[in-house]
């Protein structure tokens, strides 16, 4: 029998400081760019958005691509790319972490929505009131010292 998988995974991860680089200019090429990174790890990117400092991306994975290289892959390309662009960003950087959260099938479409309307969250919280928040929910222990660089 083939591998036969459907992992859905949220994703988050913030600028380093949460410095806010990715203003409508850059999201207008990065995400776009970020796209064909997954796809070339022959991932399906769902749904990929965010604010200026931190990016939420839901994707599936294949039952041979681990998570942390899926990860890593995004980050480190995109960030090169930022690096060697025309007009690049010399002092742009990801943080050096990330968070990951399983998504079940049936909460899809809940977790698309609520990456599409990153905008409007903000406006009620901050990036370092969602992500603690995230991480609660999903039952992920964290020391709040170390949960932003």
């Amino acid at each position: 029998m083939a591998s036969l998988v459907k992992v859905l995974v949220h994703f988050v991860f913030s600028t380093r400081q949460r410095v806010p680089y990715i203003d409508a200019a850059l999201t207008a090429d990065l995400y776009p760019y970020m796209a064909g990174i997954v796809r070339h790890k022959r991932a399906s990117l769902l749904a990929l958005g965010g604010m200026p400092d931190h990016i939420h991306a839901l994707i599936r994975l294949k039952a041979d691509l681990s998570l942390s290289d899926t990860v890593r892959a995004l980050k480190a390309v995109s960030s090169k790319w930022i690096h060697e662009k025309p007009n690049p960003i010399p002092d742009f950087a990801w943080q050096e972490g990330y968070a990951a959260f399983s998504v079940s099938p049936s909460r899809e479409a809940a977790v698309r929505s609520y990456i599409a309307n990153q905008e409007a969250h903000h406006r009620r919280a901050s990036f370092e009131e969602e992500l603690p928040e995230l991480l609660r929910k999903h039952g992920i222990e964290f020391d709040p010292k170390y949960l932003f660089d």
